[in-house]
């Protein structure tokens, strides 16, 4: 029975310490954007510099790759641009993630807040940096506007479901990287192999019978609730079936986590 008292113990202090630092709106926002502030101190374009950063790569990458694959360049760069600002933040807030408590250490030892409020932080900065990215897909989209449907509506709930599973994702990285320091490099080479293996660049139509090989694939899943419907076509059932169980899987398993090693992460740092 004690035993059992202290599980429920830790995991009602873990929701909590998740729902206090959700409830926190007045601070992890102001932390995220004083982030991006430093950051481009001094700056005169600030974020946007990664915006033009981005529509040049993507200007660059478009036409070359469409004539790779044998593709119309209409179409096919408003699948790359679609993609890459989306792999942006996916791949944002993976790597960021794994850094979110090491980077807070001044203020994890001295000050008690929600550690759910580090995590939140990192999600509104990259946040905050795609929506920079989104003016390189409403200029593009006004010359290759895509057939609007009801469809474009599920955009921002795919969105919306990135960032929430970047919750469970962070809080669990941040914590396995408190502990293990060589997992940050090991999540970066990682990040790097699945660009290529993810269909990014390529379509997953282009595998032919070896499409499956796109489907195993859970990022592909994240991307494709927002990428279909900006490229006028509808997002899977098995996509947003993968995208769904993933959130509930990955809440479940952090909470256990988070419950069992979150006394320890202070003295982890």
């Amino acid at each position: 029975m004690p035993l059992q008292n202290t599980l429920k113990s830790n995991l009602s202090l873990a929701i909590k310490d998740l729902k206090d630092g959700i409830c926190s709106i007045h601070l992890w926002p102001m932390l995220g954007w004083q982030e991006i502030k430093q950051r481009y101190r001094r700056s005169l374009l600030g974020p946007l510099w990664l915006t033009i950063s981005t529509g040049v790569m993507i200007g660059g990458m478009g036409p070359l790759y469409s004539k790779l694959f044998n593709q119309d360049l209409s179409v096919y760069f408003g699948f790359l641009a679609v993609s890459l600002v989306i792999w942006m933040l996916i791949s944002s807030l993976i790597n960021e993630s794994c850094l979110c408590f090491i980077a807070a250490e001044g203020f994890i030892k001295q000050i008690k807040l929600p550690l759910t409020i580090y995590i939140l932080k990192v999600i509104w900065k990259n946040l905050i940096i795609f929506a920079h990215n989104l003016l390189i897909l409403v200029v593009l989209l006004l010359f290759y506007p895509p057939p609007l449907a009801w469809q474009l509506l599920l955009a921002p709930l795919g969105v919306l479901l990135i960032a929430v599973n970047a919750i469970w994702l962070g809080l669990l990285l941040g914590l396995l990287c408190a502990r293990f320091r060589d997992i940050p490099q090991l999540v970066s080479s990682v990040m790097q192999i699945a660009f290529f293996l993810t269909p990014i660049m390529w379509k997953a139509d282009m595998l032919g019978k070896n499409g499956w090989m796109a489907t195993i694939n859970p990022i592909f899943h994240f991307l494709e609730v927002v990428r279909a419907p900006l490229v006028g076509s509808a997002s899977s059932v098995l996509s947003w079936t993968v995208v769904l169980g993933t959130t509930v899987v990955g809440f479940a398993i952090t909470l256990a986590m988070f419950a069992r090693f979150r006394s320890r992460i202070a003295y982890w740092l």
